[in-house]
């Protein structure tokens, strides 16, 4: 197959983009769209990959990977994968999303097993560690910034959908992370990057780890945990079958584990009074823009700038270091063995300079804090009120917070969970960005974070 018409292919993405999950621009009118491609392999199906750069009608600009399998016949069986058809040479020609081709999925590992450069692309595996190079992948359904093939029960593949210079913190912290032999991350196999069509940096493109299998996720071992409490009427939180505090517990040891390595192997720095400030300043600007988004905000707007204010007048000794950034149930796997803590890339819509900042690792702490009382309250959300329903979700996440915290200072020797006026700032900017999440895609969820704010400002 030779290359697709440039024109018909920008306006294929045009169409095919913005109903992507992994597309962050949803909403933003586009100003333009230009698209580059090389053949990443020439078998059967023909495999390209396309750099598409959008230009948004505000100035910014965005560029995305879009890897394509070519075919000359259309396959009924990839009907949902279909990027559309285009004319090549008098004949035509059908672009599927490659990532959903499962036999266009060989050539990636194939690459990263023989470390190739195949014309802007570099892949390069890891020192130690099989990379199985003869499985086809198949996609995981469930992410929404990336796409992830899984390879058998050896090897999960991760491409990172939005392109940035410089190298993913995933890659980064996996990468320092091998020397420590920690026991809650999967093993670094491998990562491919894409040079600067501008001569800056190369892009991070891709990773590949050592799959977990027969692991449980998180959030839903946590929310199975909560439906068992509800279902039992009469009893408290510690006397139900599916209590999780014990999981709790060893998940903040973890994570503890995981913050000491991550210190012990990467940079660290004192934070000076100026980084309280600039955090606490930070946060007022974040709530501020937030009430315009959220009006019932305003309810809260001055105790959690009073929670702010304590920040930057705080005393509190802070190392800062480098941070999941992410940190929820839905980021964590359970094993025979432990946790698993997964997606070290920081929160994705951030700028991947600002993700790859020191920071405190209370914000991973508070990030998780938060988690637990969204697995509380989700089954909350659409019900009539119930205030014996409600009562038993705030103990349930109040028993599985606490535990969370004792296994965390069990591990390190600090009390990640103690008057901190650092942590409950986190937590509050952390439910504020929830708001403002919850109003603009799951109106009815938006009672989770503000039920939250009242017993952070103290209104609880």
């Amino acid at each position: 197959m030779s290359a697709a018409p440039r024109s018909a292919l920008t306006d294929l993405f045009r169409e095919w983009i913005p109903q992507q999950r992994w597309f962050g621009g949803k909403g933003r009118e586009w100003a333009g769209v230009t698209e580059e491609g090389f053949f990443l392999d020439r078998g059967n199906p023909v495999l390209s990959v396309h750099r598409v750069r959008i230009e948004y009608a505000d100035g910014a600009r965005e560029t995305y990977l879009v890897p394509l399998s070519w075919r000359d016949h259309p396959a009924e069986e990839l009907e949902s994968a279909l990027v559309g058809a285009v004319a090549n040479d008098g004949q035509e020609t059908f672009a599927y999303d490659a990532m959903r081709d499962r036999d266009s999925t060989t050539p990636w590992l194939i690459h990263l097993a023989q470390g190739s450069s195949v014309g802007p692309m570099h892949f390069s595996p890891a020192a130690e560690g099989d990379i199985p190079d003869g499985l086809p992948g198949d996609i995981v359904s469930t992410e929404q910034s990336n796409t992830s093939l899984v390879y058998g029960q050896e090897a999960i593949f991760k491409l990172f959908r939005r392109l940035e210079p410089g190298l993913n913190p995933d890659v980064e912290i996996h990468g320092a992370l091998r020397s420590t032999d920690n026991p809650h991350i999967a093993g670094l196999l491998g990562h491919v990057e894409i040079d600067d069509r501008d001569g800056g940096e190369p892009a991070t493109v891709a990773m590949l780890q050592t799959f977990v299998p027969n692991a449980s996720d998180g959030w839903r071992l946590a929310t199975a945990s909560v439906r068992d409490l509800y279902a039992e009427g009469d009893l408290h939180a510690d006397e139900v079958g599916g209590d999780f505090a014990a999981d709790s517990e060893r998940l903040g040891a973890a994570t503890a584990s995981v913050h000491a390595d991550m210190a012990r192997v990467l940079p660290t720095e004192e934070a000076a009074p100026e980084w309280f400030a600039t955090v606490a300043r930070q946060m007022t600007e974040r709530l501020q823009a937030a009430i315009e988004v959220v009006p019932q905000l305003q309810e809260h707007a001055d105790a959690l700038r009073e929670v702010y204010a304590a920040v930057a007048g705080s005393s509190e000794q802070v190392v800062r270091q480098r941070v999941h950034g992410d940190l929820h149930l839905g980021q964590v796997l359970r094993t025979v063995s432990g946790w698993i803590i997964l997606d070290f890339e920081g929160e994705p819509a951030r700028p991947l300079a600002a993700r790859r900042e020191l920071d405190s690792p209370l914000r991973d702490v508070a990030g998780m804090l938060r988690s637990f009382d969204y697995a509380a309250r989700h089954m909350l959300v659409e019900q009539p009120e119930d205030s014996q329903r409600e009562y038993r979700a705030q103990e349930w996440a109040a028993r599985n917070r606490a535990a969370f915290c004792a296994g965390y200072s069990h591990a390190s020797g600090l009390d990640p969970c103690g008057e901190s006026p650092l942590l409950r700032a986190f937590e509050a900017d952390k439910a504020v960005y929830e708001c403002v999440y919850e109003a603009r895609n799951r109106p009815n969820w938006l009672m989770i974070p503000l039920q939250s704010l009242s017993r952070l400002v103290g209104r609880d």
